[in-house]
């Protein structure tokens, strides 16, 4: 078998599987570079906020020093009035993490769907389909990860498995929230 058969030049060895195979790969690469690009994005501003908290941290205890006026008061309530905006900064840090970790997992899934289906052995072998699925529900962390994954393989749809999270999500809000650190 050559792997030099294309959909461009198809020969006697060419398969869709290979092809598949080809845009998974495709996927899961794309996926990864966007998480790379978005990774120094977010490095430069976790930078910048630990900046701004020295800063802020500077800026009430010099204050703290001043003489009582009304002028020391406002600006003490803007460095805490900014410090919880940079609390809500970080929140949304940690959800970038989930979603970093939820594209991670897809990522995994794609490259390791990719390899089952280019092996013929394993693409007509329903234990290595069980044992791959097993593998991806044991990669998750999170619970909603869980159910979703376990409603697709029950045969409901995307949108019947997005109720379903949402619905035990609402039922039990604190099961995945995001808590500071």
């Amino acid at each position: 078998m050559t792997q030099n058969a294309t959909s461009f030049i198809p020969d006697l060895d060419w398969t869709q599987v290979r092809e598949t195979a080809k845009l998974l790969n495709l996927s899961a690469g794309q996926v990864e570079d966007m998480l790379s690009k978005a990774d120094i994005s977010v490095n430069t501003l976790t930078e910048s906020f630990t900046s701004i908290v020295e800063h802020m941290r500077t800026i009430y205890n010099n204050l703290q020093e001043l003489e009582n006026t009304p002028a020391r008061e406002e600006a003490l309530k803007c460095c805490v009035e900014t410090s919880d905006r940079i609390q809500d900064s970080i929140i949304a840090f940690q959800f970038y993490d989930r979603l970093q970790q939820c594209l991670g997992h897809v990522t995994s899934n794609l490259k390791d769907l990719s390899t089952l289906v280019a092996t013929p052995e394993r693409l007509y072998n329903p234990f290595e389909w069980n044992k791959f699925q097993m593998e991806i529900r044991a990669r998750y962390t999170m619970e909603s990860e869980k159910i979703m994954f376990d409603a697709i393989l029950e045969g409901k749809s995307i949108e019947e498995a997005l109720a379903i999270k949402d619905a035990i999500e609402a039922e039990y809000p604190k099961d995945d929230d995001i808590e500071l650190f």
